[in-house]
């Protein structure tokens, strides 16, 4: 029994001995951990600093002796420290009593270099990073000026570039920072798809979008590179596109770009759904707005029922009747358009409805970014000023205006409330862009030879918004120097005024006299309707026909040589309904010119009338063009000379060389001393009819190459001398024509064209050119 009640308790009282050790361990531990939680250092210690002051370093961390520091306070003072950017490395820990703050200071950035970059040069990349020299170097700064690097190279269109930054250490704490730049290729536009779309091809959709696809000319294109902005804009054009061709229920789902896994293209997507295609049907104007009678406003509604519905026409309709009802002193109307689709028929009645709208005036405009272009040229492209009613058509309206100028990158109006809630500020912020261009050209024809153009211009002069030019021209057959000026808005009002002065010498082959005029015209125009603008000039030549030889040059030339100071005014008459300037598909263009001279050395009426007609085919891949164009010279004194006669060939009348058809003495051997005679004498009178059709010949649309055929028929007649060398010049209407095929590339450079056409009917004498091509680049 005392065996085994002995053997218990060398059992039990181990345990017990084990528990009781634990319980003091346990006791201990709470005792550090109340003392770690709430403890007083008397002193404050800091190791390991260079350059920066102890104090300052007390100071950043937070902590004052004889303060109750806890573990947070301390965790807390070492993030501060790191915050500063100061230092590489931090500890705070108590030691006897003294809290010590052991500190290694970041190194002080001797200089700063990059390489591996060319596309951006070194100052560009110092005035994007954040690091300078002489200031400490932190890891996290060089990380974020590496990226900042990257992004720049994105915004460039590279986004496989990669940055990497690396010390080179150097005595006294002191490094090189270096930013080894890996550029990459630029990412392009790979593809551009299209999902959705029945009634227009891709190929016709990646027309109407900025963004262009990459192919093996990338070189020369700028618009292959993938921006977000642009793709943006994309999404706008195409809604308009559609819009202004009846799909008033078209929009674009989505428009994604994903990066390939090499990171070196872009694939651009925009999902779209077109809709069905809508014409008017029965369009009317009522009113909310006591005062007004619909019946006056209905007669401004342009909008013919059948025909199909365009945004562009909903628009200008509605401005119309905007502006009468302010006339009428109905500042605040608001004009609703109300669609009804009769999707039976594919119709819409659209109802114009007056409302009063909110009596909200514009308080201010303000206008940022601007670094170069001075803010009334903004300002000037909102029809209303501070004080008038908001209206925020007006300012959609403005914005596009502001945008059409070219001055700027990006644009966009916003609206806010002002000083109280019927007062509006709107703000515009844009992004100046480039204005200036040097443009370089070149023509080859069979017969003129190789003439080079070069051409200066600033289309925001001191940012003004004036325009002004230096053209050169220099050839075989011509020398021409000309200097211009313009100023779209002045007094800020649509009336644009400027001049021209130039130099001009002709030496063509088809007479074998010289041409040199040097003259100054003025000119002022402004709008007469929404589409018509009519310019009014005066112009004061001295006009000179030279170098005549009487063995080889026409009586009639000869007769006409001499000096002659030319006087005149006169006007331009432009009527434009065409669906774009630039790339029309639909409507036609008038032009008409009359010049009437009298108050110097010459007296004549010159009068010039031409029309062009455009259509498309097979959703818009066919291009159509019809063109008439006839001139009149009638002189007051039964007189005229070459220098003011018409001539066509060249560009004119292709198929023909420049002065190739049309009245001409010729005679073989009736020379003073036996020579040829056989000069182009120009004509009185001329009218040319024109047609064209360009369509894709198979190229990839990025590559902006198209085909094209073509036909002109027409002539030049009518001499007051008709007394020639061989007697009576045949100076009667007699018709030529031609036909030929072209090749258009609308590059990046410019716009390239070559011609190769065969006349079809001629006379004897006539001189043909059967090739001709013509180059405009811009850098």
């Amino acid at each position: 029994m005392s065996e085994s009640r002995g053997e218990v308790l060398r059992l039990v009282i181990p345990r017990i001995l084990g528990l009781v050790c634990l319980g003091l361990i346990a006791m201990v531990t709470l005792a550090g951990d109340a003392v770690a939680q709430s403890a007083r250092f008397s002193r404050i210690d800091v190791v390991g600093n260079q350059r920066i002051e102890a104090d300052t370093i007390r100071v950043f961390a937070g902590v004052e002796p004889g303060e109750t520091v806890s573990p947070a306070d301390i965790n807390e003072g070492v993030q501060r420290l790191f915050d500063t950017g100061l230092f590489e490395d931090v500890v705070i820990a108590p030691r006897s009593g003294v809290l010590v703050i052991t500190v290694v200071e970041n190194p002080t950035i001797n200089i700063i270099n990059f390489e591996g970059n060319r596309q951006l040069d070194d100052d560009t990349l110092r005035a994007i990073i954040s690091l300078q020299p002489r200031r400490a170097y932190s890891r996290a700064g060089a990380e974020a000026d590496a990226q900042a690097i990257i992004d720049a190279y994105a915004q460039s269109g590279r986004f496989a570039a990669s940055v990497t930054p690396k010390l080179i250490r150097l005595d006294e704490n002191r490094v090189n920072l270096v930013y080894e730049i890996f550029e990459g290729r630029v990412t392009e536009v790979q593809r551009i798809s299209f999902v959705g779309n029945n009634v227009y091809s891709d190929r016709r959709l990646r027309r109407v979008v900025e963004t262009g696809q990459a192919g093996i000319l990338s070189f020369i294109f700028s618009n292959d590179t993938y921006d977000q902005d642009r793709l943006e804009l994309d999404k706008q054009l195409l809604r308009e596109f559609y819009l202004n061709r009846g799909y008033i229920d078209f929009e674009v789902r989505s428009a994604t770009a994903e990066l390939s896994r090499e990171r070196n293209g872009f694939f651009i997507n925009f999902t779209v759904s077109e809709g069905e295609q809508y014409s008017y049907g029965d369009t009317f104007v009522t009113t909310q707005a006591p005062g007004l009678d619909p019946a006056e406003f209905e007669q401004l509604v342009k909008l013919r029922s059948g025909s199909t519905y365009s945004a562009k026409e909903v628009e200008t309709t509605i401005e119309r009747l905007a502006f009468l009802a302010g006339q009428k002193g109905f500042a605040f109307v608001e004009v609703a358009p109300r669609i009804t689709r009769n999707e039976a028929t594919r119709t819409v009645d659209i109802e114009f409805e007056l409302l009063e709208g909110p009596r909200v005036f514009i308080e201010r405009i303000d206008v940022r970014g601007n670094t170069q272009t001075v803010d009334r040229v903004v300002r000037r492209q909102f029809r209303v000023v501070e004080g008038d009613a908001f209206n925020r058509r007006e300012v959609q309206r403005a914005e596009n205006r502001i945008r059409a100028l070219r001055f700027f990158d990006k644009v966009e109006t916003t609206v806010r409330e002002g000083s109280g809630p019927d007062r509006a500020v709107v703000v515009v912020d844009v992004e100046e862009a480039p204005t200036g261009s040097l443009s370089f050209g070149a023509t080859f024809a069979q017969e003129e030879g190789v003439a080079g153009t070069i051409s200066l211009t600033e289309r925001n002069f001191l940012g003004r918004g004036q325009a002004i030019s230096i053209d050169l021209a220099r050839g075989e057959d011509i020398n021409t120097i000309s200097f211009s000026f313009n100023e779209p808005a002045l007094f800020d009002q649509d009336l644009s005024v400027g001049f021209r002065t130039y130099y001009r010498e002709n030496t063509f082959d088809e007479s074998s006299v010289n041409t040199r005029n040097v003259g100054f015209v003025p000119q002022i125009s402004f709008p007469l309707t929404e589409d018509s603008r009519l310019a009014l000039r005066a112009r004061i030549s001295l006009d000179e026909i030279t170098g005549g030889d009487t063995d080889d040059t026409s009586p009639i030339l000869l007769r006409e040589e001499g000096d002659e100071l030319t006087t005149s005014i006169g006007f331009v008459y432009t009527l434009d309904k065409r669906n774009s300037p630039i790339d029309p598909t639909a409507g036609f263009i008038f032009r008409l010119e009359q010049d009437i001279a009298g108050l110097a050395d010459t007296s004549y009426s010159k009068t010039v009338a031409s029309a062009q007609v455009y259509t498309s085919l097979f959703d818009e891949e066919v291009v159509l063009s019809a063109e008439a164009e006839g001139g009149v010279l009638v002189g007051f004194d039964d007189e005229s000379r070459l220098s003011d006669r018409f001539v066509l060939g060249g560009d004119d009348f292709r198929g023909f060389a420049r002065g190739g058809l049309g009245p001409r003495d010729r005679c073989t051997g009736c020379g003073s001393a036996g020579g040829d005679i056989d000069d182009a004498l120009g004509g009185n009178m001329f009218a040319v009819a024109r047609l064209e059709a360009s369509f894709p010949i198979g190229f990839p649309e990025e590559y902006g190459i198209y085909g094209g055929l073509f036909a002109d028929v027409g002539t030049v007649w009518g001499l007051y001398d008709r007394d020639g060398v061989s007697g009576t010049i045949d100076d009667g209407a007699k018709l030529r024509s031609s036909i030929g095929a072209s090749i258009f590339w609308d590059s990046a450079l410019g716009p390239l064209r070559f011609n190769y056409a065969v006349p079809i009917n001629s006379e004897d004498g006539d001189e043909f050119e059967r090739f001709r091509l013509t180059i405009d680049t811009r850098f």
